[in-house]
């Protein structure tokens, strides 16, 4: 009996060992060389700005912030940026699906000489799971990109969209 106890507290304490936290995953994939904005401060009335969509084409089509401009990641072309965005202090938030890809994107945008970057913490998924809407070309959506199954345990809201 003694030794199934002590089985069972070591599964136990396993399994929460092993859960990992958003900031934990954030922190093993980024540098944190661009400040992150909260889904929650975006979200307030009084916050303008650009936002940027870094994921791919497949995954803004299916949903993405509402007025998110398709940047990629892949693919990211600063000059294009440069040519929509010619104010280099104006306030710019990009996200992705987490704000792993994003942080690479903003990192090229704060070389490129911008001073207002911020990544999104959580990205899409975390804006989601929050309940806040996302759209597709026809309006809202309940639908989100989940990027991989392995990625898709961090959306806990709406429709999870592979491809």
């Amino acid at each position: 009996m003694r030794n199934f106890i002590l089985f069972l507290c070591a599964c136990f304490s396993s399994i929460s060992y092993a859960q990992e936290t958003l900031s934990d995953l954030l922190k093993k994939y980024n540098s944190e060389s661009i400040p992150y904005i909260s889904v929650q401060e975006l979200a307030m009335p009084k916050t303008e700005a650009i936002l940027l969509d870094a994921r791919e084409i497949n995954e803004y089509k299916t949903s993405h912030l509402k007025n998110a401009i398709h940047v990629g990641h892949d693919k990211f072309d600063i000059k294009t940026v440069k040519t929509q965005i010619t104010d280099k202090s104006t306030k710019i938030v990009v996200y992705c699906s987490l704000g792993i890809r994003s942080e690479d994107v903003a990192e090229k945008l704060k070389k490129g000489g911008y001073t207002n970057v911020f990544n999104l913490f959580g990205g899409i998924f975390e804006w989601k799971n929050n309940d806040f809407s996302v759209y597709n070309s026809e309006g809202e959506t309940e639908n989100v990109h989940a990027f991989s199954k392995d990625w898709s345990q961090w959306l806990l809201k709406g429709n999870k969209i592979y491809d």
